[in-house]
């Protein structure tokens, strides 16, 4: 079959990037779970669209709606810096059923140690594979953290537990998941990402050529990731307690006590939803940082290269 010529820019952002609103619809977009149900086929011929489509060439008859949905699925599947296909459950759009179900569990069986501990360490060891799967690609992570990482994970979770066993309100009590979730995050992901501190992410001008690699903007991203999952997890983990100290109050309540765990994870879903995008939309993906703000040695390298020219460096922050 001949292949069409075409000018359109596949990789141009179909919302504008520079406002919360545009991030925020492109992070629903590709944040859809029920891209986890598309076929493997399916997602493969997605990929060759859009790499044919980057070539110039596309099948006689393709309409514009028909490259948005294939980027839409490379974007949910495939990692933007290597274009390899990351695992399903690393993957954003797992975010909503993944964590519904351990964060439903998390805020149902909290009253105990051993629960504690085993639903923050299944929590965790959930994001240790989505901070890898997500992380910026151009700088390799090896997998020796990560049993180093789970213990570190297990002390948080045992000394944000400790308070609650003293008679804690039922409702501080009910936060105590939350406060580890938010502590550990300040962990976990700097501990899985550490090489992008130690030895620093590429960054490029605006026009993608690299400049070099630059510790300060790995910082900057994993600082920005970090508080994105707080952000993600903070309404649910916060507002859902409230919301269930106030229904337990009522006798229905306390006659169906099996469907309370089935019922926070419904809730947990609905939060979820929205908040995922939320979160990744609270700032660039594509960042940027002043070239004035890079070390010195990287900073001077650019402007024997380049002079004035290039103001900003720009990276891949990760989600």
């Amino acid at each position: 079959m001949t292949a069409s010529i075409t000018t359109f820019n596949i990789d141009a952002p179909r919302w504008d990037q520079n406002t919360f609103m545009g991030r925020m619809k492109h992070f629903f977009n590709i944040t859809d779970p029920r891209t986890l149900l598309v076929s493997e086929h399916e997602l493969d011929l997605a990929k060759t669209l859009v790499e044919s489509c980057r070539a110039g060439v596309v099948p006689p008859g393709t309409s514009d709606e028909q490259l948005y949905y294939a980027k839409k699925l490379y974007d949910s599947t495939f990692h933007p810096d290597s274009g390899d296909k990351m695992n399903l459950i690393g993957r954003m759009s797992f975010q909503v059923p993944g964590g519904m179900a351990i964060t439903g569990c998390m805020l149902q069986f909290y009253r105990t140690v051993p629960a504690v501990v085993f639903w923050q360490w299944v929590n965790q060891s959930f994001n240790a594979i989505v901070n890898y799967t997500n992380r910026n690609a151009a700088t390799p992570v090896p997998c020796a953290p990560i049993p180093s990482l789970l213990w570190i994970n297990l002390v948080f979770r045992l000394t944000s537990f400790s308070f609650s066993l003293q008679r804690a309100p039922s409702l501080l009590a009910r936060w105590v998941p939350f406060a580890a979730v938010a502590a550990a995050n300040c962990v976990n992901i700097p501990l899985m990402r550490q090489q992008e501190l130690i030895n620093g992410i590429t960054v490029t001008d605006e026009n993608g050529n690299t400049l070099g690699k630059s510790r300060k903007a790995a910082i900057k991203g994993i600082t920005q990731v970090v508080l994105s999952r707080i952000v993600m997890a903070a309404p649910g983990m916060i507002l859902l307690p409230v919301i269930m100290e106030k229904l337990e109050k009522y006798p229905f309540m306390n006659k169906i006590r099996v469907l309370h765990a089935p019922l926070q994870t419904i809730l947990v879903g609905g939060f979820l939803v929205f908040m995922v995008p939320v979160g990744c939309a609270l700032f660039p993906q594509r960042s940027s940082i002043a070239v004035s703000h890079l070390e010195p040695s990287l900073r001077e390298l650019i402007v024997a290269k380049h002079g004035d020219k290039v103001p900003y460096a720009y990276f891949n922050k990760g989600l």
